[in-house]
């Protein structure tokens, strides 16, 4: 027969799957001689062939029956007993904490006989304050009457009868309220057992509630764990003042500081703690009121550290002077608190440093590095778009990137709102304290450059209507103007009217030391993307041991360069092309020598240019007037040129290698400005190490042309008459036609790197600056786990990586592979690359000790033998 029931004392720690985590813990606990009130888990499996089925199974009435007479044994007591009721709580516990989403009923067992028994055991008015407990809890789970009816009952009775707070009600006080809590949720069964089964239908129901499914999906849980449903004898914190109902931390929730946390009230029971009822006492203040409780409290946490090895969240009952424990799980905590609490417990000798880098999850550290919105604010939330960029910004909102730099120039904070942006924008994303877009995905051109910068994004926000004319966005019915207040969280994708209390990044000695103890253990390299010196600075800063990426086209932007980049796009032949690259040359060269500098005897790695021609057309008319004037041009003739650039379907087009075929002059410009860049940082001392990076081929021929075309006749130019320096000459992988042909590509590239934008976005055939129109509704539907431009499609476009590594490899063994996509600083793409046998990864500069904790913990995982312990929920 299938067992569907276990007591406290047969379950343990390890049972969470089938127990919850609640329920193994109330095991492991009363397994270790903590002062638990005795009980039986009914378990995860009952809950899913219920919501299978809609039915409870007789098998399971039938030993939670037997489970009951073994916990009357225990108590001395009999439920239902007129005389002397044994009473029970009803909770719910999943295998993964989640904390206040379902649902709890407490005091089950009373009726109008039973409570009369109580009467007569305590007194008049505990057991109607008991009685009118279950019933409001009753109703509200089992009968889903909103909880506001049954607080509008209470303040009426408290008004009437001259009572400030809840306590202050006499026992008729408390018996009237009970009377109407039950004329207003109607027939509550009588029997007993008859309340037991539904709760616990009601308790199962309520994993699939709204609020449990939310939070799964914030949480990225599974949807068919079920919860367990713990029913345990009833402790009693509202006897008199010499009880109460506690929370308590074993460190500071906020701070990770090693000292017991937490609040209690003196005669509560339940929820009375954190409901605000009543403004409830700090856990120091039980130290004063009654020390030998506090001591022993003090002494329970203690255990339940060295038990769980973590730090605990744990509920306690004082039932006249009597200390019990009601559960334990693992505590939630803030990202600073989380990187010091494992610091801590490894120079306290309670875990090892593989442990304490194992619990430091990628998004926490992401969160260390930039502001974030003070989680006790109260938001007004306008809508949600994607986190495209993490962090959080005020500002005033403004609509024109030129607007934006000159306001940022005057030391004014501004977000900047478009529908989306493009490389003409780069001025106005630096000078802004962030952006946002209604439309693009997680690598759209905002999301990238935000990244790049360490700026928050939030993009593809659909349900804004920008009118750029008009310098208005309208929202859910509200309009929002230039100048008004927003704050964006691109941690999270909200958008919220007015300015959010932030909470600065903070960069402590912890910290530091658990990045140098991933350094010590991760086997892969962790370089960066960068763009300019401050970038890779920053970079540096952060860890970085390379840089992975160096895009040449967002250089173009800077000031007094765009006019000859213009002046390029319209050209109509060679010449005139090369007219205009002569001026960039040098502006190029100067560009890479400052990033040599800063990178002095570490890889720099540059893509030669990548994006088509029209993303840095001047496409409006006052801009066209302007080149005409100054290039002494035609303005029809400059409107003309730039129509025939434009394209169907662009990012398939005339871009990356393609572009540097037909136009060679472009990409030797380039190629000069890195190799006369590098000799000249030599000559001062640098210690140079230049990648040229040939995008977007999906064809050997593609990379022997530019090689044989572009790089070898400015090779021989460049040294004809000065010493040659070593430098290689590579591809990203980013068409899937490369991955697959990636033996024949290895014959003429030095190296590659994956480039899983474009890689995700050509195989599998989503646009990337739109996927926000459907991937939120594929994952809602299930059809997709994650955004695959946020984290790596390693069924899919992770094959394609491990192919055209192994390919290359096979015919140049020694082949550096990397990865320079987004992906490279997300942790479970982080690890799938090592496990794929890359080189590096390489990711924007503030997700480098994200990448850096990451492949330190894909060692830990694959390849150390860890004895973590218990872990508790």
């Amino acid at each position: 027969m299938d067992k569907y029931v276990y007591s406290f004392e047969e379950g343990s720690a390890d049972m969470k799957g089938l127990l919850g985590g609640k329920g193994s813990n109330l095991a492991e606990m009363t397994s270790i001689g903590l002062n638990v009130p005795a009980g039986f888990t009914v378990t995860t499996e009952a809950c899913l062939g219920y919501l299978e089925k809609e039915k409870m199974p007789e098998q399971v009435k039938e030993q939670m029956k037997e489970y009951m007479g073994k916990l009357e044994e225990q108590m001395g007591q009999k439920f239902g007993d007129p005389e002397d009721p044994l009473l029970v709580s009803v909770r719910s516990g999943a295998a993964v904490s989640m904390p206040g989403m379902m649902d709890t009923i407490l005091n089950l067992g009373l009726n109008d006989e039973t409570l009369n028994g109580l009467v007569k055991k305590t007194d008049e008015r505990f057991a109607y304050d008991s009685y009118r407990r279950f019933v409001n809890m009753f109703g509200e789970v089992v009968r889903g009457i909103p909880h506001k009816e049954f607080e509008k009952i209470m303040d009426e009775v408290k008004e009437k009868r001259g009572a400030d707070k809840d306590v202050d009600l006499k026992a008729e006080g408390m018996k009237e309220v009970t009377e109407k809590y039950k004329e207003l949720v109607g027939d509550i069964p009588s029997d007993p057992w008859e309340q037991l089964v539904e709760a616990t239908k009601a308790v199962f129901a309520s994993w699939d509630n709204e609020r449990a499914i939310r939070y799964r999906e914030l949480n990225d849980l599974p949807h068919d764990m079920g919860t367990a449903v713990n029913v345990q004898s009833m402790v009693y914190g509202n006897t008199g003042d010499d009880s109460g109902r506690g929370v308590a931390f074993t460190r500071d929730p906020s701070t990770g500081e090693n000292k017991i946390y937490g609040e209690f009230l003196r005669n509560a029971q339940g929820e009375d703690v954190v409901a605000g009822i009543r403004t409830p006492l700090h856990i120091s203040d039980l130290k004063k009121l009654w020390p030998d409780i506090y001591e022993e409290l003090e002494e329970v946490c203690g255990i339940l550290e060295d038990k769980y090895k973590d730090m605990q969240d744990l509920e306690f009952t004082i039932e006249e002077k009597e200390l019990y424990i009601l559960q334990t799980r693992t505590g939630k905590r803030t990202p600073n608190a989380a990187v010091k609490i494992a610091h801590d417990m490894y120079e306290e000798g309670i875990i090892s440093k593989n442990v304490a880098l194992l619990r430091v999850e990628g998004d926490q550290i992401e969160k260390i590095l930039h502001k974030r919105i003070d989680p006790e604010a109260e938001l007004d939330k306008l809508t949600q778009g994607l986190n495209a960029s993490p962090g959080a910004a005020s500002g005033k909102v403004v609509f024109d990137s030129d607007e934006a730099e000159k306001r940022g120039e005057e030391g004014k904070a501004v977000i900047l709102v478009r529908p989306e942006t493009t490389p003409e924008d780069i001025h106005g994303l630096a000078a802004a304290q962030g952006v946002l877009t209604s439309r693009g995905g997680m690598t759209s051109h905002a999301a990238v450059v935000a990244r790049g910068m360490g700026k928050p994004c939030v993009a593809g926000a659909e349900e804004i209507n920008i009118d750029l004319e008009a310098e208005k966005f309208e929202v859910d019915g509200r309009t929002l103007e230039k100048n008004d207040i927003i704050t964006i969280d691109g941690t999270t994708g909200d958008v919220i009217f007015g300015e959010a209390p932030l909470i600065e990044p903070e960069f402590t000695d912890e910290f530091e030391k658990l990045l140098g103890w991933a350094d010590d253990i991760r086997k892969m390299g962790v370089w960066t993307n960068a763009d300019t010196p401050e970038d890779a600075e920053k970079a540096l800063e952060f860890g970085a041991e390379g840089i992975g990426l160096c895009r040449t086209e967002h250089m173009f932007f800077e000031p007094g360069r765009l006019e000859a980049v213009h002046e390029m796009i319209i050209s109509e032949n060679k010449e005139q092309r090369e007219k205009a690259l002569k001026k960039l040359l040098p502006m190029q060269k100067e560009d890479f020598k400052e990033l040599f500098k800063v990178m002095d005897s570490l890889p720099l790695t540059i893509r030669l240019l990548d994006p088509p021609l029209h993303e840095f057309a001047p496409t409006d008319e006052k801009s066209q007037r302007e080149l005409a004037e100054k290039i002494d041009a035609d303005v029809e003739t400059i409107k003309k040129r730039v129509e025939r650039l434009k394209e169907a379907n662009p990012m398939l087009g005339h871009r990356g290698c393609r572009l540097g075929i037909t136009y060679p002059e472009i990409y030797q410009m380039q190629v000069k400005a890195i190799l006369e860049a590098a000799l000249e940082a030599k000559e001062e001392g640098i210690d140079v190490i230049p990648n040229i990076m040939i995008p977007l081929a999906g064809d050997v021929n593609e990379v022997k042309n530019v090689k044989e075309k572009v790089v070898k006749p400015v090779h021989e130019e460049v040294f004809e008459d000065r010493e040659e320096i070593d430098y290689k000459v590579g591809t990203m992988i980013e068409i899937p036609r490369a991955a697959l042909t990636a033996d024949k590509i290895a014959e003429e590239a030095e190296f590659f790197s994956f480039g899983t934008n474009d890689l995700t976005q050509m195989g599998l055939g989503f646009s990337r600056d739109d996927v926000g129109t459907f991937v939120p509704n594929y994952i809602d539907e299930g059809i997709l786990e994650e955004d695959p431009f946020q984290v790596l499609d390693q069924e899919g476009i992770g094959q394609l990586v491990e192919m055209g590594t192994e390919r290359g490899r096979k015919t140049k063994e020694d082949l550096s592979v990397g990865i320079c996509g987004e992906h490279g600083g997300e942790p479970s793409s982080v690890k799938f690359c090592y496990r794929s046998d890359l080189d590096y990864v390489s990711c924007s500069p503030y997700r480098v000790p994200v990448a850096r904790i990451a492949a330190a913990q894909v060692v830990i995982e694959d390849e150390i033998e860890v004895d973590e312990g218990v872990d508790g929920y």
